[in-house]
């Protein structure tokens, strides 16, 4: 190595050591700064999660959205915390900001069947088409007692104790039929008689049945029609209205005490029957 190279080093050493005492300051300044930044804006982001969640438990939030809610306006913060903090440190942040809008983007493409449950379980959250123990049935031929709320499928017990994992996609998007969410539910059942049997009769014998049960309301007022001339019966619909809880219980009694009633009292309740007519050709 010649003198000349090593006067062209010595320059370029020279170069960097006043271009890092020059900027040394602003560097110091601008690490410090981000710093004080990072900490007062963490100390603001769990005051405000805080308030969040107190303003969320006063309201009775779902505890489910609640949590869901909160996660994401802390993570909304602490990403925008993070630009803050390195555009303090000099980092220009248009492309970064782009290339988190590609990714999203890409992740949003990606992932559509899970995005659609994603909203419906917001849906659901929101606007509260069913809670937690209701029971409940939906077009899509789903029956049981919810158990569990997430964002992304609900979880049911069906009344043979097996659990159901359903998309929230699939639910939003049907119609639902929930039978507890009034607080009372009505047992809407059809007992067929002969037809020589006396109407009249039969029914003060059922509605007689109804008026002794335990666990029936007396308003509404319980009801005993006439409501179809069947093939083979006259079918008498009982009409009662209970408890969510004493539902399934007061139905069985219902029908248990209903046939030995009619029993007692010699009404037939028939067979399905049909009659025969055979021609002769002789």
């Amino acid at each position: 190595m010649n003198n000349l190279e090593l006067n062209d080093v010595q320059e370029h050493w020279n170069n960097f050591i006043s271009s890092a005492i020059a900027w040394a300051p602003r560097i110091i300044t601008a690490v410090i700064s981000a710093l004080l930044i990072y900490l007062i804006g963490s100390w603001i982001i769990r005051l405000v999660k805080r308030m969040i969640d107190k303003a969320f438990e006063r309201r009775q939030m779902d505890v489910s959205l609640q949590r869901f809610l909160s996660n994401l306006i802390s993570w909304i913060l602490n990403i925008l915390l993070f630009i803050v903090v390195v555009t303090q440190l000099g980092v220009q942040t248009s492309a970064f900001v782009a290339i988190i809008g590609a990714a999203g983007l890409a992740i949003g493409l990606a992932l559509q069947g899970s995005l659609s449950n994603f909203a419906g379980g917001i849906l659901i959250l929101l606007l509260k088409p069913f809670r937690v123990g209701d029971y409940i049935t939906s077009s899509a031929n789903i029956s049981g007692t919810v158990t569990e709320i997430d964002i992304f499928n609900t979880k049911l017990n069906t009344p043979q104790n097996q659990q159901v994992v359903v998309p929230n996609g699939v639910l939003s998007n049907s119609s639902i039929t929930n039978y507890t969410q009034l607080g009372t539910r009505r047992t809407w059942f059809d007992i067929g008689v002969a037809y020589n049997a006396d109407l009249k009769q039969a029914k003060q014998i059922l509605l007689e049945v109804v008026q002794n049960n335990e666990y029936a309301f007396k308003e509404p007022a319980p009801q005993v029609v006439v409501t179809e001339l069947g093939d083979s019966a006259i079918n008498l619909s009982v009409r009662v209205t209970t408890s969510n809880e004493n539902f399934w219980t007061m139905q069985e009694q219902l029908i248990i005490n209903c046939k030995e009633a009619l029993d007692k009292a010699g009404i037939e309740i028939p067979f399905p029957q049909r009659d025969i007519h055979i021609r002769s050709n002789a």
